[in-house]
């Protein structure tokens, strides 16, 4: 069986799960997730943790991704994720104003960008982005849209990045 799936589900206090008729809803300081379980996966509940047990061996797979979903519902709604852009080139600036992300990035007009549902956009400077909320798709996804924007490019390295990607370079073509 799936080592993931194994692995109980500890809750934090100030954490609550309810469950019923496939629905797993998670409450926490910093707000409230949902999903929706899969029909070959049940939720037990053992004292203060939470199992994910597959209702067949075909279903073992399943198991471990919702429960591996469940855990980071858990995370966000205690600490939330955040992913951190770095715009790199010159003339490339972020400015946030409200919910809208406003993106100078070398085209000829300024782009402009509305946070999803759910997830807060900063820019603490001009070429910093910061991405952050209790859903790790929607914060993944909301960073992944804006650097498609303008990804990094391998000769000069200009674009908008994570903050932690490394670009490789590739060297100039030669006269």
């Amino acid at each position: 069986m799936s080592r993931i799936a194994k692995a109980p589900l500890q809750l934090p206090s100030g954490v609550e799960i309810k469950f019923a008729g496939g629905q797993v809803n998670v409450k926490g300081p910093k707000g409230a997730l949902e999903v929706q379980l899969h029909p070959s996966v049940s939720l037990e509940q053992d004292d203060k943790n939470f199992v994910v047990k597959p209702e067949s061996p075909a279903a073992i797979p399943m198991a471990g991704t919702f429960r591996s979903l469940i855990g980071n519902m858990v995370v966000g709604v205690t600490e939330g994720f955040t992913k951190k852009l770095t715009l790199v080139g010159v003339g490339y600036r972020a400015q946030v104003q409200g919910e809208k992300l406003t993106l100078a990035l070398g085209f000829s007009h300024p782009i402009e960008y509305k946070a999803p549902k759910g997830v807060t956009i900063e820019a603490p400077s001009q070429t910093e982005i910061i991405v952050s909320g209790c859903d790790k798709q929607r914060v993944g996804q909301g960073a992944s849209e804006i650097r498609a924007f303008r990804p990094p490019e391998p000769y000069k390295g200009k674009g908008v990045r994570y903050s932690d990607e490394r670009v490789r370079r590739k060297e100039a073509k030669k006269a």
